[in-house]
């Protein structure tokens, strides 16, 4: 296969499992942006957070709130935890890697605040340790996974959402992330402060 194919070959890889993810996703992804917006209006905030390019999801989701998606609008309350190295290599380094979440999470959250939890494989040992804090303060949990939903799988309670991409590829995983982010980013807006 020539590069040229290998290219065309990524589009549509992405595409199909952009469509499945559409046909099965949808209504945990309405479920997930109600946690959020419920939040947000109780003036509570979304703290995020996930490994690798799943900090990277987490740092854009937060951005987007923070700042603004497509609409003029107020800041909304978001934090990613991956973002401060000095508190993440502290933790780590005194504690354990696993976790350099939940001791911010503890920290940070407060009953009725939000985690969204970002972990391709539902198998990251820091995320999931993330979960078990965000419970312990009474926090929902929203969380983006992927493959089989991992050990994460058995981790969620009554009021969270688990939105788990039907494939088995780290990256197309990853790309359907970023289209969910940008739909809770989207009804969080819309739901928020109406239309442009």
């Amino acid at each position: 296969m020539d590069t040229h194919d290998r290219v065309i070959r990524h589009f549509h890889d992405s595409i199909h499992t952009k469509q499945k993810a559409m046909d099965q996703l949808a209504p945990q992804i309405v479920q997930a942006a109600r946690i959020m917006v419920d939040c947000l209006a109780s003036e509570g905030k979304i703290l995020s957070c996930g490994n690798g390019g799943s900090a990277g999801d987490a740092q854009h989701f937060s951005s987007e709130l923070l700042n603004r998606f497509e609409m003029e609008r107020p800041g909304l309350p978001a934090m990613a935890l991956t973002t401060d190295s000095s508190t993440i290599t502290s933790i780590a380094n005194d504690y354990a890697y696993e976790e350099i979440f939940s001791k911010q999470v503890r920290a940070l959250g407060h009953a009725g605040d939000v985690l969204l939890a970002i972990s391709t494989s539902g198998n990251s040992a820091n995320v999931a340790a993330a979960v078990h804090a965000a419970h312990e303060r009474r926090m929902h949990v929203v969380a983006l996974t992927g493959k089989d939903g991992g050990a994460m799988a058995g981790l969620y309670q009554e009021g969270d959402c688990e939105i788990r991409v039907p494939s088995p590829v780290t990256a197309r995983i990853q790309e359907v992330h970023l289209l969910v982010i940008h739909c809770l980013c989207d009804l969080i807006d819309n739901t928020l402060f109406g239309a442009e």
